[in-house]
């Protein structure tokens, strides 16, 4: 039985006041508030067996790295990735994307093409900018419609022979939009393209499938997944991480080196050199855990329901808009009231203790599409509840009175 109740008193965070309020935090697809065994784990580690790893025989560097690694192998498990060395660790999406359009820095040429969507975030928009820059590729842009939702038939159009990459977020940071990605890579990889998704915002309310997407790259970040910062994971598909060049030179990322020659060790460590974020990594391993315990199913069913809720009860609220408006989507809803601007209704509502975004989230070109400053951001998490929600709208009633 699902309960909200016993899944909050794992946070510590909730039992604080803000402003002397109870917190209410709406600010989920920024950052993932952390469960006490995740916060637990990280203490272990420095208290009890700090040490570098891959590198000592002395006992804190073996139990270490025996962590480190089982944790690499949690994060295979749970995206069904075929092997362990598939899985790179980063220290988070952005890192991800770079590390890739690094490696295609030395593959493209100049006419060749790469897509990304209209509603990315400006992670997967510069790096490909960049990249451009340097290679002469051309960047095209799949487009969206008013709900928020890509015209597939527009980027069946603009597939061609000349397409070499993909890039497609899974789950939009600022609309909540569930992309169709299985479809997105498979006319993709019909024209031979490669595809990248970038599962930063999906990972928390969906459980991809690898294997069954068959995706070259996939990136996310732990602190989403109620896992720390600064710690990431990059599916490389060992067939690209054969072929492209290492991101960044350095320790643990060779197998010879000599005043003449170098060379790379195999996977992962190609793609992971210095000294990583061992007890993120550990961690992340541990944030893993503890969401598959509560179970996906169980937490995307509860999280729909309260989209439901707060999109329902917002809705009531006069002169409230709300962008993406799509059928699929995960637990975010993005408004504006007319005539106010987000952030005034946002430093208003954080006075009464709630934490939402405001502002462009990082997608400029979604603004523009809209024709928009910004949006105040509600993102809602499996540890959320209705009364927060309630709290919310009564919330944004007040700043609307105060506003106007």
């Amino acid at each position: 039985m699902y309960s909200v109740e016993k899944i909050r008193e794992d946070f510590p965070i909730l039992k604080r006041k803000v402003n002397g309020y109870p917190l209410i935090y709406l600010d989920n697809a920024a950052t993932s508030q952390k469960p006490q065994l995740v916060i637990d784990c990280i203490v272990d580690y420095y208290s009890n067996y700090n040490a570098n790893i891959h590198r000592g025989v002395h006992t804190l560097s073996q139990e270490a790295t025996d962590a480190y690694e089982i944790a690499r192998k949690k994060i295979q498990k749970h995206f069904n990735i075929k092997n362990s060395h598939e899985v790179i660790f980063t220290s988070g999406t952005t890192h991800g994307i770079n590390l890739v359009a690094n490696g295609f820095s030395e593959i493209l040429l100049k006419g060749d093409e790469i897509l990304v969507s209209a509603m990315e975030h400006h992670s997967n928009i510069v790096p490909w900018q960049m990249l451009c820059e340097r290679t002469g590729a051309i960047l095209k842009v799949i487009p969206m419609n008013q709900e928020g939702v890509l015209v597939l038939s527009e980027y069946e159009a603009i597939l061609s022979e000349k397409t070499k990459l993909v890039f497609v977020n899974h789950v939009s940071n600022a609309l909540g939009t569930i992309n169709p990605i299985s479809e997105i890579i498979k006319k993709a990889q019909d024209k031979g393209a490669a595809v990248l998704i970038d599962g930063a915002q999906s990972c928390s309310h969906i459980k991809p499938d690898l294997q069954k997407l068959n995706v070259d790259f996939y990136v996310t970040s732990a602190h989403k997944m109620c896992g720390p910062t600064g710690v990431g994971m990059l599916y490389m598909n060992e067939k690209w991480g054969n072929i492209l060049p290492p991101y960044q030179g350095g320790g643990e990322m060779i197998k010879e080196v000599t005043f003449k020659k170098t060379t790379y060790a195999d996977l992962p460590h190609k793609f992971e050199a210095g000294t990583p974020n061992i007890s993120g990594g550990i961690a992340f391993g541990s944030a893993i855990d503890y969401l598959n315990n509560i179970g996906f199913a169980e937490i995307e069913k509860y999280e729909m329901a309260l989209l439901s809720y707060a999109t329902n009860e917002l809705l009531k609220i006069d002169d409230l808009t709300i962008y993406g408006t799509g059928p699929d989507k995960t637990s975010v809803v993005s408004f504006n009231i007319d005539g106010i601007h987000p952030y005034d209704i946002g430093t208003i509502v954080d006075k009464l203790g709630i934490a939402v975004r405001t502002g462009h989230h990082c997608t400029q070109p979604i603004m523009a599409f809209y024709k928009i400053p910004g949006t105040v951001r509600a993102s809602f998490a499996f540890y959320n509840t209705k009364e927060e929600i309630d709290a919310l709208v009564s919330a944004v009633k007040k700043a609307q009175m105060m506003l106007t």
